[in-house]
């Protein structure tokens, strides 16, 4: 994809993938430019506006089922299974949400628990087998 996003004007609205320089914040009326800190700093990464996340993600050997803060100022996402420089920041309704049921040592629960954490918060599994996958959240 070969686009480029050096100036701004009326066409900005329909752009969904651009070369990062800067990130668009958008109101109702106007659009607002502003400086945008990349996860990777090479040419080919491209940040969308509207795109999807993928998880879990591979990305630099690990493997990802939230939002990461790796090189950013704000939590963002891949929009491949293998990062492949296609990414956008995360908007609430992109972090990961708990998988139910899931197995968490030998019993099955289908909401947030707070068994096994030492400090009484509940959480919940990002995967259906916490045993095997160890991926996890605190619920809100």
């Amino acid at each position: 994809m070969d686009i480029k996003c050096d100036s701004f004007g009326e066409g900005a609205k329909n752009l969904s993938m651009c070369t990062p320089t800067y990130i668009l914040c958008i109101d109702e009326s106007n659009f607002v430019t502003s400086q945008l800190t990349l996860p990777e700093r090479d040419e080919g990464s491209l940040f969308s506006l509207d795109g999807k996340c993928v998880f879990p993600f591979q990305y630099r050997g690990g493997i990802f089922y939230d939002c990461i803060k790796f090189k950013a100022k704000h939590k963002w996402c891949s929009l491949t299974k293998t990062y492949q420089g296609q990414w956008k920041y995360c908007s609430e309704e992109d972090f990961a949400k708990c998988v139910f049921p899931f197995w968490y040592r030998r019993l099955i629960y289908r909401e947030c628990t707070e068994d096994g954490d030492a400090f009484g918060r509940k959480w919940c599994s990002l995967t259906q087998n916490y045993n095997k996958d160890k991926v996890w959240k605190y619920c809100d």
